[in-house]
């Protein structure tokens, strides 16, 4: 069985880190470069960093934060925020990333994602979707959660795979920041329809959440910010509490 991962994610805004409720209502959770470096040194298997105003400011990530960053970790790192063509990507993992997350331009292009697959391999390539229940169905939501699309998030992560993404960073809007659990059907439904690794996000409140989603959503990893910003777990005690409940995980 394949060790159950454990990721910590950096919002970042003006270059800070942030934490809001359902997309809204940012607040300062700390220095970005100092929280990678706790993160990496406690035990995270994966860090991510989303830009998440870039796209909506019309501007790329922060390079120069991405390779500070890149610097002081060990583990894996995946970055997201303004790309919009494989050069943008081509330059992120150049700066000290190893995969790249991609929202919005995929939406707009979906041919970004098999080029940038031909160009650097699906395993650098990840597809970020923010979905949000509405009526009944799961719809994609672009630019930072701020702009709805009538396309089904099912469908789109479903055909994203098959353009090349060999990853699946899976928010839900509805749960982000309410620390009530990770939106465990919406999970459950997206990791059984593909073949690729799923990061479940939005929503982690204590521990019980994660091996919920890790048992019942069937997720290959599971992200959080806030409870590990503030304080209220640490990385080492999850995995210790996820190890007695019989999840692999990396210790």
């Amino acid at each position: 069985m394949l060790a159950k991962r454990i990721v910590p994610c950096l919002d970042v805004k003006d270059g800070r880190t942030v934490k809001g409720l359902n997309f809204v209502g940012l607040r300062d959770a700390g220095d970005p470069v100092e929280l990678a470096e706790k993160y990496s040194a406690d035990g995270a298997d994966e860090l991510v960093f989303l830009d998440i105003s870039a796209t909506n400011e019309g501007r790329k990530t922060f390079l120069d934060l991405v390779g500070e960053i890149a610097a002081v970790i060990d583990i894996p790192f995946t970055v997201g925020g303004g790309i919009s063509s494989a050069m943008d990507i081509g330059k992120l993992l150049e700066a000290g990333a190893d995969k790249v997350s991609i929202n919005t331009a995929a939406v707009k292009e979906p041919a970004v994602l098999t080029t940038a697959a031909k160009e650097f391999g699906s395993q650098c390539i990840v597809l970020s979707v923010d979905a949000k229940r509405l009526n009944g169905s799961w719809k994609v939501f672009t630019n930072g959660g701020k702009a709805a699309t009538e396309i089904d998030a099912i469908e789109w992560i479903k055909a994203g795979v098959d353009l090349g993404a060999g990853e699946i960073l899976l928010t839900s809007i509805n749960a982000d920041g309410t620390k009530k659990g990770f939106d465990i059907e919406l999970t459950r439904e997206v990791s059984s329809s593909v073949s690729v690794p799923v990061v479940a996000s939005g929503g982690a409140g204590s521990a019980d959440d994660f091996a919920d989603v890790f048992v019942r959503g069937k997720a290959d990893a599971a992200l959080a910010a806030s409870i590990f910003h503030y304080g209220e777990i640490t990385i080492g005690d999850l995995k210790s509490f996820l190890r007695m409940r019989g999840l692999e995980v990396r210790l």
